[in-house]
């Protein structure tokens, strides 16, 4: 069962909806209305895309916890065993540093994704530039690698610009065209073309897996496709 007014699946049980609070007798029906592939897609409102949020936000923490713990640890056993002439504690200190370090980091990703917003833009103009990068592998031995940087300018309705860039990778340049309505999904801090006829796939807008455009949901991550 669905709701006619946002597309939120729910149980024939529900007498409102979860997500827009619409009642059972103006908003549901037993058979999905499909969206088309015009449009921003109602879809962003499946309980998977918020799980998904979630398990990001854990997995974050539980890994800076780790290394936090990693480099505490190693770094007092180095200062113990005279590593480098390493001492304890100032060893440990440097630890202790890069451990906050890690857990800094990882606060600052999951406070980014909760207080981004949702808003609409237009791709404003889209840019290729050649680079090089520089590699240093220490004993003077210098490398140089020229890539190509793939840029797309998006300009919100606020007037704030944004652009999604990419290395040696064109998917996403020739995926979005100069004029197209986009919209920036909170939380998921991914863009969601208004247009997608014509298209032969679509990014997945929790784990960016590009997926054929007749498929429903990700194959990877199983979150539903934006259509």
């Amino acid at each position: 069962m669905y709701c006619a007014k946002c597309g939120t699946q729910i149980s024939e049980s529900t007498r409102f909806c979860p997500a827009c609070g619409s009642g059972i007798n103006q908003a549901f029906q037993t058979v999905p209305q499909p969206a088309g592939l015009r449009g921003f897609s109602p879809r962003i409102n499946d309980p998977a895309s918020a799980k998904y949020i979630k398990n990001s936000n854990r997995w974050a923490a539980i890994f800076s916890m780790i290394l936090a713990v990693a480099a505490v640890a190693g770094f007092y056993i180095a200062g113990e065993m005279g590593v480098e002439d390493m001492s304890n504690p100032q060893s440990l200190y440097i630890g202790l540093g890069i451990g906050g370090m890690f857990l800094v980091i990882a606060l600052f990703q999951i406070l980014g994704r909760k207080r981004s917003k949702t808003w609409d833009d237009t791709v404003e103009d889209k840019k290729i530039k050649k680079k090089t990068k520089r590699h240093d592998y220490g004993d003077g031995n210098v490398q140089y690698e020229d890539y190509l940087e793939y840029s797309v300018i998006i300009r919100s309705d606020q007037g704030k610009r944004h652009t999604i860039k990419s290395q040696n990778s064109d998917t996403l340049y020739n995926y979005y065209q100069i004029g197209d309505r986009v919209r920036h999904h909170a939380g998921l801090n991914s863009y969601e073309k208004y247009d997608k006829t014509g298209d032969k796939f679509i990014p997945c807008n929790a784990c960016g897996t590009l997926c054929d455009i007749s498929e429903d949901t990700c194959f990877r991550c199983k979150c539903p496709l934006l259509k």
